[in-house]
């Protein structure tokens, strides 16, 4: 079958002809422009709007946990809801290590935040950071210059949305100082005895606190702890400087007392009487030599086989026979020439240093016999 038909013309070429390219026109182009120019600013705007939700879930997440700084006035911010971590904070105000910090931030500005939180009131509390607050306050006064009146402050946040336990604050309070062994084992105890006696912290002894307080501390630390909040405890305030009682000290004090309850209120009575750091250091000193006397004495007594009915002895021109409830004084002095009033003190001297209490003649002047 050939390729032509009945009037003698060939197939006609299957291919489509070549199509006319069409010019686009300046409204077209412009209609073009403007269209491909929306659909990029939609598709920025939503990545816009993807990043700040997921920014904003961030910003959230960090405000959950604390991590936001903000500039507080220091005006705004309270400090009588928690007790502080540190004792004589009126000395610390005006001490050479407040000097040292002013002078670092007048130099440098303040390089760590305090941290704070929101109590029932919505009053900012400081939780961390007294001296920092302290010396910019301090240096507002002596300037009067308004940047000092501005602290960059962590505002306490939650993962769950509710509020940390008491406890959990006061441990915060203490941590940074702990770290950074700034506090004597006086002062720390001090904190737990103070949040053992927080009405908002419930079924908690002071003892038992220590070891909630300063669970990260070496049990040893924790130890020395629990033996000054026993001192402390049971002088009940009569001690005016604790930060003065050395670690040793504070332990072996605490362990006399457990040994001889009896003494805790002579040791009461001497340390109120107490006027200075260094003669309170002196009492506690000779407290703890008596008390040492009196163990070893009382470890030879009870080693004697049996007591002895009576004993003498002379002092002087006297002659002394002591037996039980008996104490016997002769001499050739005629007493009843002595006045009434010196012979009486003479003998509450004599009572008083029979007790069971470090020797008295230090802080009283001797009688004059002669």
């Amino acid at each position: 079958m050939t390729g032509k038909n009945k009037f003698g013309f060939g197939t006609l070429d299957p291919s489509p002809s070549p199509r006319r390219e069409r010019s686009v026109g300046p409204m077209g182009a412009a209609v073009r422009e403007a269209a491909e120019s929306l659909q990029q600013s939609t598709e920025a705007k939503v990545e816009q709007r993807r990043r700040n939700a997921a920014d904003a879930k961030a910003f959230r997440v960090a405000q959950d946990e604390g991590r936001i700084l903000v500039d507080l006035r220091t005006t705004e911010i309270d400090t009588d809801d928690l007790p502080r971590d540190r004792l004589e904070l009126d000395q610390v105000a005006v001490s050479e290590e407040m000097e040292e910090l002013k002078a670092s931030i007048r130099a440098r500005g303040q390089r760590e935040p305090i941290e704070v939180y929101l109590d029932a009131r919505g009053r900012y509390q400081l939780k961390k950071g007294w001296r920092r607050l302290t010396a910019l306050t301090q240096l507002f006064q002596e300037t009067g210059d308004t940047a000092f009146l501005t602290v960059t402050a962590r505002i306490e946040g939650t993962d769950d949305g509710t509020a940390p336990d008491r406890v959990s604050r006061y441990v915060d309070m203490v941590e940074e100082n702990v770290i950074r062994q700034d506090l004597t084992f006086a002062e720390m105890a001090q904190v737990a005895i103070s949040a053992a006696r927080d009405p908002l912290v419930e079924g908690e002894d002071a003892e038992a606190m220590v070891g909630r307080l300063y669970a990260s501390l070496h049990k040893m630390k924790r130890s020395y702890i629990r033996s000054f909040v026993f001192l402390l405890t049971e002088l009940d305030g009569a001690v005016k400087w604790p930060k003065a009682i050395s670690r040793n000290t504070g332990v072996d004090l605490a362990r006399m007392l457990k040994a001889q309850p009896e003494r805790t209120g002579t040791l009461r009575r001497m340390l109120e009487a107490c006027v200075s750091e260094d003669q309170q250091t002196e009492e506690i000193a000779g407290f703890l030599s008596y008390g040492q006397k009196l163990r070893k004495d009382g470890a030879k007594t009870a080693a004697r086989p049996q007591r002895r009915e009576k004993y003498e002895l002379a002092i002087g021109s006297l002659k002394v026979t002591a037996r039980d409830g008996e104490c016997r004084i002769v001499s050739k002095r005629d007493f009843t020439v002595i006045p009434r009033d010196r012979l009486e003190r003479a003998v509450r001297l004599f009572e008083e240093a029979l007790k069971d209490t470090p020797p008295i003649e230090p802080r009283i002047k001797p009688l004059d016999v002669e």
